[in-house]
């Protein structure tokens, strides 16, 4: 069932003038309730301004965006109301991060919702955890943070709302490997147990191919595609004809079926590459 629908969805900067620019161009695409959609693109496809629009930061100049099959912007006051069920946390989380202290800050949205003391303060624990920090966080300046440690506070503040849709633009930017891994497998914890919807940004492909149900690619603004992982990097010719890459497991086993081997190409992790190759072997000495 789809949460999310634009019809004919369109963004146009500086319109009449020499720096004219279209970040989106007529998108109509489904988000279905309780999926994780991965949106990939090079930079300045409109994966950025697509979001903002998803939540109305961004009020598009053409077309429409429906929540719950409600078009977001028939009623422009209650768009605050929508920024609680949309949540959203920014590619640069020091932008997102501006109370005194990492309760406070993740605190904001739960008390701007109107929710008693108790419950905020449950909410913001059960976030923090989530999000992978330690109570000890509680009391520091968000300012004094790492990078990574601010990016967790930063989702934490969203989580703390218990939105229905959480949007991340490139939520592991910068993080070295473990703590990219680390962070992903916290988010589909949190998925797994919220049942929400989750929207991800990632310019990696492994990230974007591990952890989506669905994928987009977005060019110039357009739907490049939209399907299953499995099903959009077969598509590595076209994906390459736009300057993007598959991940590394997909181009090994797409490279392998290419030489004659009967490998299920849908895999995108080693172990599960590993495996599949194992078991082919396997049968062929049977």
């Amino acid at each position: 069932m789809s949460l999310i629908e634009t019809k004919e969805l369109t963004l146009e900067y500086s319109m009449g003038t020499e720096l004219h620019k279209t970040a989106i161009n007529s998108l109509s695409i489904n988000i279905e309730k309780g999926e994780v959609l991965g949106i990939i693109g090079q930079t300045g496809s409109g994966k950025s301004s697509l979001v903002q629009m998803l939540n109305g930061l961004i009020k598009p100049t053409g077309g429409k965006i429906y929540f719950n099959n409600k078009d977001i912007w028939s009623e422009p006051k209650k768009l605050r109301e929508l920024r609680f069920k949309i949540g959203i946390v920014f590619q640069y989380p020091e932008y997102q991060l501006f109370e005194e202290t990492v309760y406070k800050d993740i605190a904001f949205g739960p008390h701007n919702m109107g929710l008693s003391e108790d419950e905020t303060d449950q909410r913001v624990r059960s976030a923090l955890k989530f999000a992978g920090l330690s109570d000890d966080f509680l009391d520091r300046s968000p300012f004094e943070l790492s990078g990574g440690e601010k990016r967790r506070a930063a989702i934490a503040g969203v989580i703390a709302m218990d939105p229905d849709v959480l949007i991340l633009d490139e939520p592991a930017a910068g993080l070295d490997p473990l703590g990219r891994d680390t962070l992903y497998t916290q988010i589909l914890d949190y998925h797994k147990k919220r049942k929400n919807t989750v929207i991800i940004i990632s310019h990696s492909m492994e990230d974007i191919s591990y952890i989506s149900d669905r994928i987009l690619v977005l060019n110039d603004g357009k739907k490049l595609l939209l399907d299953t992982p499995g099903n959009v990097f077969k598509s590595a010719e076209l994906l390459r004809r736009f300057s993007l890459d598959i991940p590394q497991i997909s181009e090994l086993m797409l490279r392998l079926r290419s030489r004659g081997l009967c490998v299920n190409t849908d895999y995108f992790t080693v172990d599960g590459a590993f495996n599949e190759i194992i078991s082919l072997l396997g049968s062929r000495t049977e």
